[in-house]
């Protein structure tokens, strides 16, 4: 895709614009115009004294369709600037009438719907007010409206709750079994690395141990620990044992309110692991069949199956583990509305806590690319059905969505959506996605997000990348980036660095 920018205008947010109407678009500078080869203009410009105009064209072969939007800086806006709502707005309505498709999240891009919804109630709008601002202001349609607002009500009535000088401690475990056909880190899964277990296992304990030193020096406290991968069950019941004890003699005796292990796959799960998680205090575990039919589980490339899943559930169920998360994927390669249906309805059957709906996201670097270059699907008409039917069915058996987002490349452009049952809603997801507390990432791939206050009440966010490879995570210039670590996280809490120890 060719685009041509003129004003103020920010290019990230038109090609995210753009990917709404041209899934799996690229704009790289080797784009030149052709057949097939879409070509947006767009330009912004000062309209009188107390305005802003905003033009777009887009061209696809011998087509153009053309909008324009002028806003006024009087008119108040929950998020973003006058500029970009007008441009959302022109880009809008020029790929409605070029391509007969109008986005279910309307112009929200690059922003989450709740967040949009959580600045328009704490300015007073209230439900219907805000769902209304949404659907005419934003373009949202009424369901996408409703829930945006439903998320954002019950995400406000957890972090009600938030204790002072509390933050969340993540742990990343970046092996698989196997390597799905949706996935994009195949080195994740190969012998080479996976040979690098031990190593990796004993380096984590280390960063754990001098994280919650880090921790104790802030003067805070732990609400909330996390273990995710990759697939952290991959571990053995020993070496299970050795991470989430080195966690566990490390926590006070009132923290870790919450305290979740992602295992994943169902074909990793035994018995003798969740009684180890049990026994060191986890609360919270996810089982992800992702389907419910063997036919997708295989066209996607894992290892599991249908009964496998039931077989794992049912060792969660007696673990003694209080909540359980499942997670579906909608729209996956092979799945359709029929086959979705009835792997919700089958979940819910089944009662779990937690039930998370994705849908299907395409990774560039995916084996699926390679195999199906029709995956981009601008309507994705089975993938909404299947997303409004978790709504409405999740609705019907007493679940409430709590928190939600967005990436680039969903089938039909949807969601992601956390449903719970009431007073058992996984709480580090909301916090990883409001950014109302710290949360203290170690191990590879992970991302540490110190959040503070500043001297007017607004919040300072800095985040702390960890090399994303295992073998980069054990170079031999740990102790350095600890070192270096440390130091910006003091600094940004306005203490004085130390020297960390060498253990």
């Amino acid at each position: 895709m060719i685009l041509h920018l003129d004003g103020n205008v920010n290019p990230y947010y038109v090609q995210t614009l753009s990917m709404i109407f041209f899934p799996g678009a690229t704009f790289g500078v080797a784009e030149v115009p052709g057949e097939g080869v879409a070509e947006v203009t767009v330009k912004v410009y000062p309209d009188g004294e107390g305005a802003c105009t905003a033009y777009v064209a887009i061209k696809l072969n011998d087509r153009v369709s053309e909008a324009s939007e002028t806003i006024s800086y009087a008119q108040p806006l929950a998020i973003a600037t006058h500029e970009s709502i007008a441009v959302g707005r022109a880009m809008f309505a020029a790929g409605r009438e070029l391509l007969g498709h109008i986005p279910p999240w309307g112009i929200l891009t690059g922003i989450r719907p709740a967040k949009v919804a959580s600045a328009l109630l704490e300015d007073g709008k209230g439900i219907l007010k805000t769902k209304r601002i949404l659907r005419d202001e934003y373009f949202l349609n009424p369901q996408k409206a409703a829930l945006a607002t439903s998320v954002a009500t019950n995400e406000s009535k957890l972090l009600r709750k938030l204790p002072d000088n509390t933050c969340s401690l993540y742990i990343s475990i970046p092996f698989c079994p196997s390597r799905c056909a949706y996935c994009s880190f195949v080195s994740y899964t190969s012998p080479k690395l996976l040979s690098l277990t031990d190593a990796y296992l004993a380096q984590l304990i280390t960063d754990i141990e001098h994280t919650f030193s880090t921790i104790r020096r802030l003067g805070q406290r732990v609400l909330t620990v996390y273990i995710g991968g990759g697939t952290p069950t991959m571990l053995s019941a020993d070496d299970l044992a050795r991470l989430l004890s080195t966690v566990r003699s490390h926590l006070y005796e009132d923290e870790a309110v919450e305290f979740t292990l992602e295992a994943g796959r169902p074909d990793t799960i035994t018995a003798e692991k969740l009684a180890v998680a049990h026994s060191y205090g986890v609360t919270r575990v996810c089982v992800n069949p992702q389907s419910l039919s063997d036919e997708v589980l295989r066209e996607i490339g894992r290892k599991h199956t249908v009964e496998d899943f039931y077989r794992a559930f049912e060792i969660a169920k007696n673990s003694g583990i209080p909540d359980i998360n499942v997670d579906l994927i909608a729209g996956l390669p092979g799945d359709d509305f029929k086959s979705f249906s009835e792997t919700i309805d089958k979940v819910i059957e089944l009662a779990p806590s937690n039930i998370t709906v994705h849908t299907f996201c395409v990774k560039k670097a995916a084996d699926v690319l390679k195999n199906n270059t029709s995956i981009y699907a601008l309507h994705g008409a089975d993938a909404a059905k299947s997303v409004s039917y978790s709504q409405l069915k999740t609705k019907f058996a007493g679940y409430r969505p709590y928190y939600m987002y967005r990436q680039k490349n969903t089938v039909g452009n949807l969601e992601n959506v956390g449903y719970a049952q009431e007073g058992h809603e996984g709480l580090y997801n909301v916090l990883m996605m409001e950014e109302k507390q710290t949360i203290f990432a170690v191990g590879a791939g992970a991302v540490t997000k110190l959040v503070a206050k500043d001297e007017k009440g607004r919040s300072r966010i800095k985040r702390i990348f960890q090399p994303k490879y295992p073998y980069e995570y054990l170079r031999d210039d740990h102790l350095e980036r600890i070192r270096q670590t440390d130091e910006q996280i003091l600094r940004f809490f306005h203490r004085q660095p130390i020297e960390p120890t060498t253990t």
